[in-house]
């Protein structure tokens, strides 16, 4: 009994082989499914390689390829320069300011009759704008004439006398003295008609000031007051406002390291052309002439007030108005000129890429000059006529090949061979991914097997065990 019991308790050499033989099948599966699973999340590995040996993206030039020697032509933009005047110009904010503004008042008090304009009329000077109540006037007229009259009656009548007496001082009839004495009676009557007629005039220019004038020629105003009210010469407001509208000045600042330019163009005689537009900078609005500069600098801005002046005869530029002013300076005669686009900057400054027969680009430095909207000045290192790159350039490096938007064969090759590496590259994903998912699938349908077989082999071990050690107890 003893001996049956240590039988039965003797672990099974068979049993312990299972579980390795298990074991083994179980790691080799889950390292089959491991790779596949890398395989499938990591597909740029082979497509990487693939787009390499095409010569595809990945080189210096950036996406395209068209940065390197032999990789696919990248398509770009191409100008020509050319020669043309450049114009220097200044660029400046300014404000329309009329030539003159006046504030039309009364010259003498009274009670306001009649508005002879219409508020936003254009007047001419002279033209009667206002009449104020002359009867008072009319009155004082009469009174200083009347004065006039009878004073130099008595004058008439002072020469008279004079003129007696000087007739009996001849005959020794009258004493000197009465003759010296009319004499002085007349000078004084004199006197008095000349006060007399100053008062007259006086009273004739008050009558006239009961018409109000345009001192100036403009545009008249809003109303300020109305009819039956008393005006004065003292009023502020006055009874409207007249701004002169043509000609009419734009004020703007001058930077103080331009004026020294500004100022001796001017004094060389030059007929500086001064452009307004709007503030957009779409629109022109009038076309005038420089007028002045300041005498100073401003401290504060470091600029010197100018004045352009023009006819504005369309009315494009109101008073107070804010507008965009280009004064030009001078002109650069026969400039090379490329698009804004071609010039590029990097670390050693500026340069283009120019254009080769051979379809190849090579970098060009050069020196940039005076810039219009969409234009640039080349002052050294490119001659008229030449093509430079305007767009995709930073795709690019020196010696590049490039295609042209018109090359239609050699960009559809270009295509076609990039689509042939994708194929390529594409197929053999799919070939090595079928291949790992077949491995898996094996492996996978190996380990019932093997499992099964391993199971066999414990039970037949088991069955001839069993009767030797049923003998054995026996």
């Amino acid at each position: 009994m003893e001996s049956q019991n240590k039988a039965v308790n003797t672990p099974s050499p068979a049993r312990g082989r299972k579980k390795l033989i298990g074991s083994v099948i179980a790691l080799a599966v889950m390292g089959a499914l491991g790779g596949l699973a890398w395989y499938l999340t990591h597909p740029a590995a082979g497509a990487a390689g693939a787009g390499q040996q095409a010569g595809g993206p990945g080189g210096p030039g950036g996406p395209g390829g068209g940065g390197r020697r032999g990789g696919p032509a990248t398509t770009v933009g191409v100008a020509t320069a050319e020669k043309a005047d450049v114009p220097v110009v200044l660029d400046a904010l300014g404000t329309v300011t009329p030539a003159a503004t006046t504030t039309v008042r009364p010259q003498v008090t009274g009670i306001l009759q009649k508005l002879l304009f219409k508020e936003g009329q254009m007047v001419k000077a002279g033209q009667v704008l206002a009449q104020i109540d002359a009867s008072q006037f009319e009155m004082a007229l009469l009174q200083a004439s009347g004065q006039r009259q009878r004073d130099e009656a008595q004058l008439d009548n002072a020469r008279l006398t004079l003129e007696r007496y000087r007739t009996l001082l001849g005959q020794d009839s009258i004493a000197r003295q009465d003759v010296d004495t009319q004499a002085a009676l007349v000078k004084q009557l004199q006197g008095t008609v000349m006060t007399d007629k100053a008062s007259e005039g006086t009273a004739r220019l008050n009558l006239g000031y009961t018409k109000v004038v345009a001192p100036i020629s403009g545009r008249v105003g809003l109303r300020v007051v109305d009819v039956g009210n008393l005006v004065s010469s003292g009023d502020a407001a006055g009874i409207a406002v007249i701004t002169q509208l043509s000609p009419i000045d734009v004020e703007f600042a001058v930077p103080q390291d331009q004026a020294p330019e500004v100022q001796a163009s001017a004094n060389a005689g030059a007929n500086l052309v001064a452009v307004a537009f709007d503030r957009t900078r779409s629109n022109e609005l009038e076309r005038g002439r420089f007028a002045a500069l300041d005498n100073q600098v401003d401290t504060q801005t470091g600029t010197v007030k100018a004045k352009a002046r023009f006819g504005n005869e369309k009315s494009a530029l109101f008073p107070s108005q804010f507008v965009n002013l280009r004064l030009e300076l001078r002109t650069i005669k026969d400039a090379v000129l490329v698009p804004v686009t071609a010039l590029r900057h990097g670390s050693s400054g500026d340069y283009v890429y120019v254009l080769n027969s051979d379809k190849t680009v090579t970098l060009r430095p050069v020196t940039r000059g005076q810039a219009t909207v969409d234009k640039v000045e080349v002052r050294t290192g490119l001659k008229a006529g030449e093509q430079v790159i305007t767009e995709g350039a930073d795709r690019l490096k020196d010696g590049a090949k490039v295609t042209l938007p018109g090359d239609k064969g050699e960009r559809g090759a270009g295509r076609r061979g990039a689509a042939g590496a994708d194929a390529a590259a594409s197929g053999e994903r799919r070939h090595r991914r079928d291949g790992a998912a077949s491995a898996a699938a094996e492996a996978a349908g190996a380990a019932p097997a093997a499992s099964a077989a391993a199971e066999g082999a414990a039970s037949g071990e088991h069955k001839r065990r069993k009767p030797a050690a049923e003998g054995a107890a026996q």
